[in-house]
């Protein structure tokens, strides 16, 4: 069984990102992963690194976010300069490691619901936009696989996580308008298959493998492993019957699952060290799997990004995630 983290880290600059590129690839070495620290700005944010991977979309920051443009602005160059500059830390941390990797990605929908068309207002608004926005970070998404691979050319497993945290509330039409006082139509599940399966269909053509994390609750991990997800990262806490059974179904069927089953930010009072193996071994006995025939494809996790946790914390978590993963 391996351990990994979901992605984010509190941290405000590049010697703390220097700092847990380090802390991750000591506390996780069997599926380290490229850290993101928000804290740094918009453009280190999960849309600003979604802005940057980008292929022939421009975009540039406003007073309300992200807003698509006719050509890149400043902003969407910093992101990516950021974006590559973060990347030379973790080449320079993985020199002759050889072996699995993970990096993070936001998701069509989640961007769609974050980024403005040019004229204001989401690009969830307009089915055109939301298309173009799916094929264009498609399209970039299979640069920044080739991007990874160059730089960690021995790594033998890599792995493209897809953050989708906004995708229930987009299909429960829960996204706000641009005024406030409305809310986006739900999009048809049809067409929210189609846009995720482009982006996973091209990460796993660019020969990743494609992983779908959401700790949000309603996320219909059935739809998603329908659009091509050969991994779903959860917070265990979060999901409901229907969810077990869906994520059941992805073990037997040769998935992996990341289980979220260590508190993301500072909990009080402490759990106890025993607890993640004991939420671990409860959720298989309840849904009657055989450890030693799911082990290798179960993955212990965080419940989601640590980027609210204290660094104290965030060291204790990653360090409990793989004692958990040792002794499961």
């Amino acid at each position: 069984m391996l351990a990994t983290a979901v992605g984010s880290y509190p941290g405000s600059d590049d010697r703390d990102y220097v700092e847990v590129v380090r802390l991750v690839f000591g506390e996780l070495p069997d599926l380290p992963h490229v850290p993101e620290l928000p804290g740094r700005g918009a453009i280190a944010s999960i849309t600003g690194r979604g802005v940057a991977v980008l292929s022939e979309l421009g975009a540039d920051l406003q007073p309300a976010g992200w807003r698509l443009t006719d050509a890149a602005g400043i902003d969407q160059r910093r992101a990516r300069s950021l974006l590559a500059q973060d990347l030379d830390r973790v080449e320079e941390q993985a020199q002759g490691y050889a072996g699995a990797v993970k990096a993070q990605i936001v998701g069509p929908w989640t961007l769609a619901a974050t980024v403005e068309r040019p004229r204001g207002d989401k690009v969830l608004a307009d089915h055109g936009a939301r298309r173009e926005l799916a094929q264009a970070l498609a399209e970039g998404v299979v640069h920044h696989v080739a991007d990874l691979r160059r730089r960690l050319p021995e790594v033998d497993r890599l792995v493209i996580q897809v953050d989708e945290p906004a995708l229930a509330t987009v299909l429960a039409a829960k996204v706000p308008t641009a005024s406030g006082f409305g809310r986006h139509r739900a999009v048809d599940l049809p067409e929210a298959s189609a846009a995720l399966g482009w982006v996973l269909a091209a990460i796993e053509d660019a020969g990743a493998e494609p992983w779908v994390h959401s700790c949000a609750p309603g996320t219909p991990y059935a739809l998603v492993r329908g659009a091509g997800a050969r991994g779903l990262s959860v917070d265990l806490a979060m999901l409901v019957a229907a969810d077990h059974d869906e994520l059941a179904r992805a073990l037997e069927a040769g998935g992996t699952v990341a289980l979220g089953v260590v508190p993301a930010v500072d909990p009080e009072p402490r759990p106890g060290e025993g607890q993640a193996v004991d939420a671990v071994e409860r959720w298989l006995g309840m849904l009657g799997l055989d450890p030693d025939t799911v082990g290798d494809r179960l993955v212990v996790t965080p419940a989601c990004g640590l980027a609210g946790a204290s660094p104290v914390w965030v060291r204790e978590a990653l360090a409990r995630v793989a004692r958990a993963a040792r002794e499961l």
